[in-house]
């Protein structure tokens, strides 16, 4: 996949042929779905190059806001980030350190098994780490897009050869060999083989669809497991019917006025709706039809059977007539056999003629055909008959507010819209928003009409009605909600009508931080972060008790020259000119000797600019000037004039400035050369047993209480046992037996527990028993 270098997300009002929308149709990508939910084991493999400073999406599997699977590449902060949900349903982000947007070619693998994660670029391992297991539960409607994450967002600019994402269908997960390796090697290029014939094969398809776009396609129609194509006419019984775009549509039949030569007539045929001439017989001044029998009975009493023949009325022999089980006074004698049959007999299990719609009935003598009700007949015999349209005919009970509707056979009396039924053939006006049956939102108002209602937003909210959502004029920055008419609800650390302004928790004095430590302020949040020449001993105290002093002399991490003495100071160093000596005052840095003096930027930094001043080195972030001309607006986004610069928010109702900054869904955001490049919300570090996330918060906090926690650094399940060989859970705290000052607790750490002295009797000590 190639994708354009040049087009970047524009500002709303300029947006003219500068989209683009590469992902795949709900169709293909529901059937890829089908083979990737519920799996944990996948591999996402990509050839790529990357424009300089470009922040693009790889690819992106997501729905709605939740990101189940999606890969980014960041140029502006050189950060690989792995976006992910676990089965807890949360959304997990992982940062890889690695410059890709460098204008040159990579090869990078991504693979995922269960909890276990390997990244490789260039096929050499870069990272390999134990993550949460994805949660690749895909719902319906969950869209599949390459090189951007929507079609606003994250457009990545470059070229992506060779986008694959391998997803491993093993029950069990087991350690691969390099047999498995080189097996897989083996069947990808078998894949890619397939895929050159199957591209072949999809040209070919597409170039006997081209011929196909001149053809002719017709509609058909289906009746009685028949197909008949467009203006096709046939009989059915009784009816013509041709097939009229699509539709089959019958006429009852007329039949032709026939002339029958001498000594014929008129007369029904099976399986034929018109009367056919038929040859006759006069037989003491009646007329038979030809085979039509009749039965004479002599001055004897004997019966004499006769049947039409060649004109003639001509004698047969009689029938054999079966036994009868039933009494002489309940027999029956027949017009057209010399045999009797019982009262009761029944006709029509020995043949009939009676067609669709029509009912064989028993005569006591014969069987004849009835039209069932709602049907009406075509013939004289009741043996074809059709289906009467009570509606057309008026000939149906429907009442006031109610549509007649036919069906085969009857009729029913279908509610107008807005009205209820009353009973079979009537309905009244119904008045939704009485009966709360309307679909009006809770924040809209409902108003009745005949026949239905009205749904209006109330003042402040805007929708169809049936969905309103509350309107704020400015929007709600930062992750804020607007929750009714220009109120926003702000999340923890922000404030103002829009959520716009970061609490400084800093400089409104709400954190003491230790004197080795400064308070850092971040949005919607702070941190108590070491001052330069301390570090934390990895305590990792809120704030900053635990930040102690760098021996900067001890550990080579000064500047000072090899003309110059390095003395470790508390929280820095000193640089000293031995007595006697002319010291330049010259520093070292990145393994460089730079001069007193000396100004330079830094490589892997281009907005930070340092300075040697007397054998120490110090570096600051880039001054902007917006007046300067030659101003590096990469580094001063805040000086970026053009209008294509701006970028549009993620919920594409706000427009920001380069350089602007801002919060969304527990992430920082900020506007970079018309860019938005996000990155997770940085969190202080959270030193106790038990944490949790509360909702609608991007930070842990911690708890006492286990029940509540999310997160338990140590598993309460398992115990200790102490000194006295008391059972002890982990994370619970006790004074050591025989002593006040000797406070213990059970961390489970190597199978150890930690006990401390108390300051308040003796100097901090630690000691680990068994």
């Amino acid at each position: 996949m190639t994708l354009d270098q040049n087009r970047r997300t524009p500002h709303p009002q300029n947006r003219i042929d500068t989209s683009r929308n590469v992902k795949a149709s709900p169709e293909t990508a529901e059937i890829f779905f089908q083979k990737l939910r519920n799996k944990c084991e996948f591999t996402i493999l990509v050839t790529l190059k990357q424009a300089h400073l470009n922040s693009g999406v790889i690819l992106s599997i997501h729905h709605l806001d939740h990101r189940y699977l999606e890969l980014e590449s960041s140029g502006h902060r050189n950060e690989i980030r792995l976006h992910y949900r676990s089965g807890s349903h949360r959304s997990h982000t992982e940062v890889f350190p690695y410059i890709l947007a460098d204008d040159k070619w990579h090869r990078l693998s991504l693979a995922i098994s269960a909890s276990h994660l390997i990244l490789h670029v260039d096929c050499n391992k870069i990272y390999e780490r134990v993550v949460e297991k994805p949660f690749m539960d895909l719902p319906l409607g969950t869209t599949f897009w390459l090189g951007q994450r929507n079609t606003a967002h994250g457009y990545f600019k470059g070229i992506m050869q060779d986008v694959q994402l391998l997803v491993c269908f093993l029950s069990s997960f087991s350690c691969p060999t390099c047999n498995d390796f080189h097996g897989l090697v083996q069947k990808i290029m078998e894949l890619q083989d397939i895929l050159a014939k199957t591209s072949a094969k999809l040209s070919q398809a597409e170039q006997r669809m081209n011929k196909l776009d001149q053809c002719y396609c017709e509609r058909t129609c289906t009746m009685k497991g028949t197909t008949y194509r467009e203006f096709e006419s046939w009989t059915d019984g009784c009816k013509n019917c041709t097939c009229m775009n699509g539709t089959v549509q019958c006429e009852a039949l007329i039949c032709p006025l026939a002339d029958c030569p001498l000594n014929s007539a008129l007369a029904y045929v099976d399986g034929k709706c018109c009367k056919e001439c038929q040859s006759v017989c006069v037989f003491e001044g009646r007329t038979y039809f030809e085979g039509q029998r009749e039965t004479v009975y002599s001055s004897s009493g004997d019966c004499v059977l006769f049947e039409c023949k060649d004109h003639k009325m001509q004698r047969i022999p009689r029938d054999s007539c079966p036994a009868l089980n039933c009494p002489e006074s309940q027999q029956i004698p027949l017009s057209h056999s010399c045999c009797k049959v019982c009262k009761g007999h029944d006709f029509c299990t020995e043949g009939h003629n009676c067609m669709e719609h029509s009912v064989c009935r028993n005569l006591e003598d014969r069987a004849v055909c009835s039209c069932r009700d709602g049907f009406r007949a075509l013939r004289e015999d009741n043996a074809y008959c059709e289906d009467i349209d009570e509606c057309a005919e008026g000939r149906h009970y429907c009442r006031e507010n109610t549509m007649c509707v036919n069906t085969p056979g009857s009729f029913m009396c279908v509610c107008k819209t807005g009205y209820i039924r009353i009973d079979d053939y009537s309905c009244t006006e119904h008045d939704e928003c009485v009966t709360n049956q309307h679909n009006c939102d809770e924040n809209a108002l409902c108003f009745n009409t005949v026949g239905g209602h009205n749904c209006v937003c109330k003042p402040g909210y805007t929708g169809n009605g049936t969905i309103c959502k509350a309107f704020c004029k400015d929007g709600c920055r930062n992750g804020g909600a607007c929750i009714a008419s220009n109120v926003c609800a702000c999340p923890q650390g922000f404030t103002g009508p829009s959520c716009e302004t970061d609490i400084d928790e800093c400089s409104d004095g709400f954190v003491q931080c230790d004197s080795r430590a400064n308070c850092i302020n971040l949005p919607g949040w702070y941190h108590c972060e070491c001052r330069d020449g301390y570090h934390d001993n990895g305590m990792f105290s809120p704030g900053g008790e635990s930040c102690e002093d760098i021996d900067e002399c001890g550990t080579g991490r000064h500047s000072c020259a090899n003309d110059t003495v390095c003395f470790n100071l508390d929280g820095g160093y000193d640089c000293r000119c031995p007595h006697g000596k002319n010291c330049t005052g010259d520093c070292i840095h990145d393994g460089k000797i730079k001069h007193n003096g000396q100004i330079w930027v830094l490589e892997n930094d281009r907005c930070s600019v340092c300075s040697c001043q007397n054998g120490y080195v110090m570096c600051r972030r880039m001054v902007c000037d917006c007046q300067n001309p030659t101003v590096d607006l990469f580094c001063c986004p805040e000086c970026d004039p053009r209008l294509s610069s701006q970028c549009l928010h993620q919920s594409g109702e706000l427009s920001y400035n380069s350089g602007d900054s801002w919060i969304q869904n527990c992430q920082q955001c900020r506007c970079l050369q018309g860019e938005v490049d996000c990155w997770p919300l940085p969190c202080p570090e959270v030193d106790c047993e038990f944490s949790v996330l509360p909702e609608n918060e991007c930070c842990p906090r911690c708890v006492t209480d286990p029940c509540q926690a999310d997160t338990v650094r140590n598993d309460i399940t398992k115990t200790c046992l102490d000194e006295t060989n008391v059972i002890r859970f982990t994370g619970s705290s006790w004074i050591k037996h025989g002593t006040e000052c000797t406070l213990c607790q059970c961390k489970l750490i190597l199978g150890f527990i930690l006990c401390s002295s108390q300051a308040r009797c003796f100097p901090n000590s630690n000691t680990w028993y068994n």
